[in-house]
């Protein structure tokens, strides 16, 4: 079932599939959108009494719905010095420390730091032998990205690529996988050096958001990278800010440098994350 499953997605219009998802989400016709809504809901036991709205018919489409906001004090974010928050809801897909310029995936498989950042040597270097957590966001998620401590946005590329599944099967089975789907790398400059925050698009994903410049994928074929070191605002964002969001589940990976980030230890593959909770702790300077 499982190579069926896998097979299935190489096989897909993968983009052209979620695309049409994404023309759909985007339908305000009444009896449509709520009808999916509220499907939706019961599918996936989606906890509407953490929504700033809690009615779904409230919403003008689904991808309203799907990317809500939640309630004043929902999620409240930790604040004791150096904690690294979470950045989403979600599940730990794996984390850990980025060896020999590899990033480990699932059992038997891992992928490429250079691949993940898009082919960008020198931004690769910053994070050789460093840290990195990859965190899961399902379907029943609260899925905007928060800021895992404040930052200031240097660039951001988006780098397109396939869109397979991000579920633990696929992960399992599909070589390279974050670094094959369609992807968008934030970096920051911290008071822990550089940070990356990769959101990564999968199967049936119709969109990937980011605060500052609205939609980024789908987007303009081919590598796009914006320097916002030399626009005319700063773009800081404070521990736990929006940072970006995605329009149905999806993926987001957090890079430090070498050294400049712990985790805890009973953060493992599967383990349930919250967006705010402590995930780690910056460590001095070397």
């Amino acid at each position: 079932m499982k190579i069926a499953f896998i097979i299935l997605q190489y096989l897909l219009p993968q983009h052209l599939l979620s695309r049409l998802v994404g023309k759909l989400a985007e339908t305000e016709i009444p009896w449509l959108k709520d009808l999916l809504i509220e499907r939706f809901i019961k599918q996936y036991h989606v906890d509407m009494s953490e929504a700033a709205d809690s009615d779904y018919r409230n919403y003008a489409n689904f991808n309203a719905f799907f990317t809500r906001e939640l309630k004043a004090g929902a999620r409240p974010i930790c604040d004791a010095e150096g904690d690294i928050a979470c950045p989403a809801d979600g599940a730990i897909s794996q984390i850990g420390k980025i060896t020999g310029g590899r990033i480990f995936q699932a059992k038997g498989q891992d992928y490429s730091l250079l691949a993940l950042l898009g082919g960008d040597r020198e931004m690769t270097a910053q994070f050789e032998n460093g840290s990195f957590a990859t965190v899961y966001l399902s379907p029943r998620d609260y899925h905007r990205v928060h800021m895992p401590i404040a930052g200031t946005l240097q660039s951001m590329s988006y780098i397109p690529g396939a869109l397979f599944s991000v579920n633990t099967t696929t992960a399992e089975n599909v070589q390279g996988l974050f670094a094959r789907n369609e992807r968008a790398v934030c970096l920051f400059d911290t008071e822990a050096g550089p940070m990356a925050v990769i959101l990564v698009g999968a199967m049936i994903v119709a969109g990937i958001e980011t605060v500052w410049d609205g939609q980024v994928a789908p987007p303009p074929k081919g590598i796009k990278t914006t320097d916002y070191r030399q626009a005319a605002r700063e773009i800081h964002l404070e521990k736990g800010a929006e940072m970006g969001r995605f329009k149905l589940g999806s993926t987001a990976i957090v890079l430090f440098a070498k050294d400049r980030a712990e985790w805890l230890e009973t953060f493992q593959a599967t383990t349930a994350t919250r967006l705010g909770e402590t995930l780690g702790q910056l460590k001095q300077n070397p």
